[in-house]
């Protein structure tokens, strides 16, 4: 028994050839022709649609693609350096702020000072306020007038209010700390040698 197992497992595959030419020769004699040409051109008529629409929306692609590249090359890394440092020449610093102070409140607080445009209450990456915001005017001058409220108090504390400074790229400032290459007035002195073990 085992051994016809094997002899049908091992068996070859006959092989029998199979025209497919043929077999799709009769299906196409089975439907008649008339059918068969509707539905191609219903098909050529859809595909023809398809076509002159996805032209369509290839060019409204490229055009606002050419819109697009028209702004970004306006504003190019310059550009966007001269808008930050504009910006910042219209924005102040508030720190010590109130950690359940809202932006709403923030503005109130400043609204004297001129027309608020924004206020930035940065958080952390669990989205606690860290206790600094950032507020920028229309205008320039209400920065001037946003600086006398330093030391003002919103929600029972004192504001520490200055002018937002720009970042520049690529430049660290290290408050407090040492140079590198600042060196103790001590010269090296090398621990004294002690034979690792002693015979005596």
């Amino acid at each position: 028994m085992e051994q016809e197992e094997h002899e049908v497992y091992g068996a070859d595959i006959p092989e029998e050839e199979v025209d497919m030419d043929a077999d799709a020769d009769q299906q196409d004699d089975q439907l008649p022709s008339n059918h068969t040409t509707k539905e191609l051109e219903d098909m050529r008529k859809r595909l023809k649609e398809i076509e002159e629409e996805a032209s369509a929306l290839r060019e409204m692609q490229a055009k606002v693609e050419k819109e697009m590249g028209a702004v970004q090359d306006s504003s190019g890394p310059s550009a966007t350096q001269a808008e930050k440092e504009e910006v910042d020449a219209r924005s102040i610093y508030v720190g010590n702020v109130d950690y359940a102070c809202t932006p709403e409140e923030v503005q109130q607080h400043f609204q004297s000072c001129g027309t608020v445009n924004r206020v930035t209450i940065l958080t952390d990456k669990f989205g606690q306020p860290k206790g600094f915001a950032y507020v920028e005017f229309v205008e320039i001058d209400a920065v001037q007038n946003a600086l006398l409220l330093n030391e003002s108090e919103l929600h029972g504390r004192q504001l520490k209010v200055s002018a937002k400074r720009t970042n520049v790229p690529g430049m660290k400032q290290y408050y407090g700390r040492r140079p590198t290459g600042f060196r103790s007035r001590r010269p090296f002195m090398p621990a004294p040698f002690f034979p690792p073990y002693s015979y005596g």
